[in-house]
């Protein structure tokens, strides 16, 4: 019988890697349309029907190209820290909360914090060991950023977890079936968008791959598949961040259309403020999650705390 749990398990999780990793690719392409769209001008439309086969030529063109090895760099920590980057961002989707053939343990959330915050030493380790000016600044930039917006996001979740008084992301969906937590704490569930597009480095935060300045942050100096499994990381995080929205604050888990829906429109909202907005400031960046999501959460969160010990 446990042999039987283990091999559902793995079964399951291959099958949730492999859709990760499908709806990454089509993410790529959903972006690059809709940037089209709103640039009044053609996304990808020549491989395949209307494009279609185009993320998959590009992961071929990628992971074909010759792999460079820099002669200064710190060699094993260069060459591992994108591998461990990709493998973190899956390992996070292990949460999911299936009702079958999957783990779908009752610390949950803690599990989620955890990963997140091991993410920001990859970026920190593919900075570093580069050996450039370029990617160390970036780098460095990409963790301070990422590391204040985890404040903002653990006080925003506690928000949360007070509301259920579980760390088990099924709970979710049981408390929300009266009513939305979008609608009890709808400025908490803007502070975790904007805190979402801080923490994946997406516009208009991604001072971690500011151009203009540091040609392209942490990752310059990779090419190929070493570039290909970063690019894959943030992609991934993005759909992540998007479940996670879905799960806290429109309505929780359940297995139907509404709930996939809910979670591409959340990343349609990650494209359309790419198209939209310009780059932050970065002294602006820190102003805002320490002196305005910090109060904010924590205002939301005694207000709870209060509402708890009214009600028991």
């Amino acid at each position: 019988m446990m042999l039987m749990d283990y091999l559902n398990i793995l079964i399951g999780g291959l099958i949730l890697i492999i859709g990760v990793l499908i709806g990454v690719a089509f993410l790529t392409l959903l972006e690059r349309k809709i940037l089209g769209y709103i640039q009044i001008r053609k996304g990808p439309n020549k491989v395949g029907y209307m494009g279609l086969l185009q993320p998959f030529s590009d992961a071929i063109k990628l992971f074909s190209k010759e792999q460079m090895y820099l002669s200064y760099s710190n060699y094993v920590t260069y060459y591992f820290s994108p591998i461990l980057s990709f493998i973190l961002s899956l390992l996070v989707w292990m949460l999911m909360p299936y009702y079958f053939n999957m783990i779908s343990f009752n610390l949950g959330i803690l599990f989620f914090l955890c990963c997140t915050s091991l993410g920001v030493y990859t970026i920190m380790i593919a900075g570093w060991s580069s050996n450039s000016n370029y990617s160390l600044l970036g780098g460095l930039r990409a963790v301070a950023q990422t590391i204040s917006y985890e404040v903002s996001l653990s006080l925003i979740l506690l928000s949360s977890i007070l509301m259920i008084m579980d760390f088990n992301l099924l709970m979710l969906n049981y408390y929300q079936s009266l009513i939305w937590f979008l609608f009890l704490m709808f400025p908490l569930s803007l502070c975790w968008m904007s805190s979402m597009l801080a923490e994946t480095n997406r516009t208009p935060f991604d001072f971690a791959e500011g151009e203009s300045e540091l040609v392209s942050g942490f990752n310059i100096e990779y090419s190929s598949g070493g570039f290909a499994l970063i690019f894959l990381a943030e992609y991934s995080s993005i759909l992540f961040m998007s479940l996670m929205f879905s799960l806290i604050y429109l309505g929780g888990y359940n297995l139907n259309l509404l709930f996939y829906l809910k979670m591409v429109f959340i990343s349609f909202l990650f494209i359309w403020v790419r198209g939209t907005l310009p780059r932050y400031r970065y002294d602006k960046l820190m102003y805002l999650s320490w002196k305005i999501y910090l109060p904010i959460s924590l205002n939301y969160l005694i207000l709870f705390i209060g509402l708890k010990i009214l009600l028991i």
